[in-house]
Parts: C-alpha cells; sequence; structure tokens
C-alpha cells in the first residue's frame, strides 16, 4: 500500500495525471481496492486540489 501512496503523490505532485477527474477516479479505485487507506485517499485529494488551484 504504501508504494501506491508514494508513486501517487508523486504523480500529483509533478502535475503528469492528465485530467483532475481521471486521477480522481484512480484515487476512488485504489481506496476501494484497499491499496490506500482513507488518511492517505485524505491527503492526496487534498494535494490534488491544491495543485488545480495553483
Amino acid at each position: 500500500m504504501i508504494k501506491t501512496y508514494i508513486f501517487c503523490k508523486k504523480v500529483i505532485k509533478n502535475g503528469t495525471y492528465g485530467t483532475k477527474e481521471e486521477m480522481m477516479t484512480k484515487l476512488d479505485v485504489f481506496l476501494l481496492n484497499n491499496r490506500l487507506t482513507q488518511t492517505e485517499y485524505n491527503e492526496l485529494v487534498a494535494l490534488l486540489e491544491q495543485k488545480e488551484v495553483a
């Protein structure tokens, strides 16, 4: 699970995720398949929101 979180965080920080909706779908799938914890998911969604505002 940790690797998924680290990779997702890197992708979001680098802005290499396509659209926000595409990345949100990926995060949702990872959460549903227990590849991310709820806490990790919440942090990544917040990071994605910050990235989109900037």
